[in-house]
């Protein structure tokens, strides 16, 4: 009976349809049981943190942090307040699940690390130099600091700090603006973004081992790397597209570009960009043409395969779960990375759809931290 009310609601005028209707929605129920009941059986919770407000872009509703149930629905959970956040806006959000910390940086040039499972700050520091989206280790030992984008000439580059106090260690000096950071997965490399310039420094003694420029456009933009760390993907400051780096020989591959609905080639900046995690697929931001465009990375070059149309403007980001089923951007869209499509909207205490471009997944298991995202969408195959 209730699948003739429903079927009769939709304008179906045969039994056949109202078949396919009740399938439809019996196949989407089962596929929430099924994550359901697979997250109840492993134990795990697996959580969305944003970081709020965001440096770079409105959309942030109050400061602190606000937390996403990924398993049902990016219910909003709860929100947890960092006085500090209200000084200023969030410039980066990192994560390492052996230290169970969460650091944070902002443009009020503080640094700081939050304690996922205590939910407490553990230290705070301010730099001179100022901070921006920073990395950790994946050992938890140290994290690689850009100085900022806004800062260029003497004293610039990215400093070293001890991730359990804040203290500086070292210095690694570029002399033009620095922006983005990412630790690889194997923890034996950092790579850096400058300005057209690509650093790599071996974190075993800090030294750097290869320097790629010029590369991308114009300014200081984001990145992505393949796991094996061969790869390099960055975003270009003219185009929605990306140059494509060999991180083995030191040279740009090459240049790819997404075209719009006439087959041209988009003349906005593109900030960000990400591969799914079994690095078949690799996806940009349009940010002011308010969509994502995917590509196929099995293909050599990449192949534009497609977009999704996002609900609003901002700051441009992109970034994937653990597991590959969604992607999150610089809005309040959450997006299944299968069918490409927009099956939820993040929203905060007050109801009101909220984003930033600084969030991380984080894995718990009995109340303990064991596993954490990235900001950055890495490529994870194996």
């Amino acid at each position: 009976m209730w699948g003739v009310k429903l079927a009769m609601h939709n304008g179906c005028s045969t039994w056949a349809v109202c078949l396919r209707h009740v399938k439809g929605m019996r196949a989407l129920l089962l596929m929430f049981l099924a994550t359901t009941a697979l997250a109840a059986e492993s134990g795990e919770k697996h959580l969305l943190y944003l970081s709020s407000p965001d440096g770079s872009q409105p959309g942030g509703f109050g400061s602190g942090i606000m937390v996403f149930d990924i398993d049902d629905g990016h219910r909003f959970v709860k929100r947890i307040e960092v006085p500090s956040f209200k000084d200023g806006g969030m410039r980066g959000f990192c994560a390492n699940a052996k230290t169970h910390c969460a650091y944070y940086t902002t443009t009020t040039r503080l640094m700081g690390a939050f304690d996922l499972e205590s939910e407490k700050v553990v230290w705070e520091r301010r730099y001179e130099t100022g901070c921006d989206r920073a990395a950790i280790t994946p050992d938890g030992k140290k994290i690689y600091v850009p100085t900022g984008w806004w800062q260029r000439g003497e004293g610039t580059g990215w400093f070293v700090a001890d991730a359990a106090t804040g203290d500086v260690l070292k210095m690694l000096p570029t002399g033009i603006a620095t922006h983005n950071t990412i630790a690889s997965l194997d923890g034996k490399w950092v790579f850096g973004g400058a300005e057209t310039a690509f650093h790599v420094w071996r974190t075993s003694d800090d030294t750097e081992v290869k320097t790629i420029a010029p590369i991308g456009e114009r300014g200081v933009f984001p990145f992505t790397v393949n796991h094996a760390n061969t790869r390099a993907y960055v975003c270009l400051g003219g185009h929605v597209g990306v140059d494509i780096a060999d991180l083995e020989s030191g040279k740009i591959i090459t240049r790819i570009m997404a075209k719009d609905d006439e087959g041209k080639e988009i003349t906005h900046r593109t900030h960000g960009c990400a591969l799914t995690p079994d690095e078949s697929e690799l996806w940009m931001s349009d940010q002011e043409g308010k969509r994502l465009y995917i590509f196929d990375a099995t293909k050599e070059p990449p192949v534009q395969t497609g977009h999704v149309d996002l609900s609003t403007g901002g700051h441009g980001w992109v970034t994937f779960s653990l597991d590959g089923r969604y992607a999150w951007c610089h809005t309040s869209d959450v997006i299944d990375a299968k069918t490409k499509k927009i099956v939820a909207t993040l929203k905060d205490d007050a109801g009101k759809p909220v984003c930033s471009s600084k969030f991380i997944e984080v894995v718990f298991k009995d109340g303990k931290v064991v596993a954490v995202g990235d900001q950055f969408g890495l490529g994870r195959k194996q």
